[in-house]
């Protein structure tokens, strides 16, 4: 096994779980264990909130500037761990080497460079009237991260934390933890004071439902599926803790009938199949003229035919395996449903790629003639399955796009920005991207409705780990 990772890591120091309880980790491009970790319970996360609880009153108390200075020297151990990180990525969740080395693992150092920027001019003070306003740290975060973007769901959470002067327990994803493991190295050659941060492995059912509802927990702050962020937020509610969710998406791409079809198709058929389409915020509904459908089928037909889909080890590959044998069979059983339903059925399908007898490979699937009501067009599928949806009128378009109970992120494609503008600003979503324009690490990620409450990322990431205290009367500077 590549990777054993048997200890939790609590009060600075690697420690043995509270009763031992292995739980393998599966490779999920060879169906081989991949490594091997400890599972925790409730006595673990108690002596995890106990360290972060103590070393609150501390660690609290620290400058913004000292706070910095400990992220840049996260931020230089991270780099000399990096091609760790992402093959602990690659092995762990399947994802290509190019993405892996990429993206994947290069948000860590996104996160913590724009963190470091943030802190340089952010106020922790402001007068206001008659009084002083003071932004001081939440107090004891529970940090719980998914498996689809491993270091940038971690990083989101326990960047923004420590540059609040929060303490915190991260659990995350027992299908991608090695990544975590080494993020936790990182931070003890970097220095972090002892039980600022803290990590224990387990389940939701387990380790994230005993953190939501630890009464010594202040905020917690979750990643993954509506129906799970439901549950954790019920936890939490008996403690009136915070509670920031990011959950899932179903985001629509609206491609107006003056847009660039050759480019806008290209681009959402690709970004639905990065990842393996285990992404919330992916494109997975196009929504096109009805007149012009056979004409967006022929570009995507074309763009999917062009993807490959192998071994993640090889830097040729695009696309690789989704990350376990229950996401390949919640997918599977999609298709097979779109199949069922009517949808047209323009490329992919039930079963593996041709010349993969083992993995969780999926085929990159396409529908097109799907209707908003279809389970394929209302289900986060996370696969790489695409739907593509007609419409009649620009008002229709916008309609289909907000029938949906999720609301993360939307896309609009028009060589009219005044109009691609006016139809943005009609959708329900957290971010709405133009054109396909990049935002950059300042820009605030969260959603709508369904798809959660608060912002990551940035200064409005670090905003949600703050609480605002009115000092009426004070007279210092």
């Amino acid at each position: 096994m590549a990777y054993e990772y048997r200890k939790f890591y609590i009060d600075g120091q690697w420690v043995d779980p509270a009763q031992p309880k292995e739980f393998k980790v599966i490779n999920p491009a060879t169906e081989e264990v991949a490594g091997v970790i400890s599972m925790g319970n409730a006595t673990d996360v108690d002596r995890a909130v106990a360290a972060a609880r103590r070393a609150f009153d501390s660690f609290s108390q620290t400058l913004p500037d000292d706070r910095r200075g400990l992220l840049e020297k996260i931020l230089s151990v991270y780099k000399k761990r990096y091609t760790d990180v992402a093959n602990a990525i690659r092995d762990e969740m399947g994802a290509p080497a190019k993405l892996a080395n990429g993206s994947q693992a290069g948000i860590g150092v996104g996160h913590l460079t724009a963190m470091i920027d943030v802190l340089k001019n952010f106020k922790f003070e402001d007068r206001h009237g008659p009084a002083r306003l003071v932004l001081e740290p939440i107090g004891v975060c529970a940090l719980i991260t998914p498996w689809n973007w491993p270091i940038n769901q971690v990083a989101a959470k326990v960047v923004p934390a420590l540059a609040a002067g929060c303490t915190m327990v991260l659990k995350p994803s027992e299908f991608s933890p090695f990544s975590a493991m080494v993020w936790a190295e990182v931070l003890h050659e970097a220095g972090v004071p002892k039980g600022v941060f803290n990590l224990v492995n387990g389940t939701g059912m387990e380790v994230g439902a005993a953190l939501a509802s630890h009464p010594e927990v202040d905020m917690v702050s979750f990643t993954g599926s509506t129906r799970a962020g439901t549950e954790v937020a019920k936890l939490a509610a008996t403690t009136v803790k915070r509670v920031h969710q990011e959950l899932g998406g179903k985001s629509p791409n609206i491609l107006l009938d003056d847009a660039d079809f050759e480019k806008a198709v290209k681009a959402g058929v690709l970004h639905v199949f990065e990842n393996s389409g285990q992404s919330c915020n992916a494109p997975t509904r196009m929504l096109v003229p009805a007149g012009r459908l056979a004409e967006v089928e022929a570009i995507a037909k074309k763009t999917a035919e062009g993807v490959t889909v192998g071994d993640p080890t090889s830097a040729e590959i695009q696309v690789g395996p989704v990350v376990s044998s229950i996401q390949f069979e919640r997918v599977e059983d999609f298709i097979a449903k779109g199949i069922a339903e009517g949808a047209k059925l323009v490329i992919g399908g039930e079963g593996r790629p041709a010349g993969l007898s083992k993995g969780y490979f999926v085929k990159p699937t396409i529908f097109s003639n799907v209707n908003n009501n279809m389970l394929i067009a209302r289900e986060e599928i996370f696969g790489p399955v695409l739907a593509i949806l007609p419409y009649q009128t620009e008002e229709e378009a916008i309609r289909i796009a907000n029938d949906t109970p999720y609301g993360l992120q939307a896309y609009v494609w028009s060589n009219d920005l005044a109009r691609a503008n006016r139809v943005g600003r009609r959708i329900r979503a957290g971010r709405i991207t133009i054109n396909g324009k990049a935002g950059d690490m300042n820009t605030p990620f969260g959603g709508f409705k369904k798809s959660g409450n608060g912002r990551e990322w940035g200064e409005h990431g670090l905003r949600d780990f703050l609480e605002v205290k009115a000092m009426i009367g004070a007279e210092v500077a």
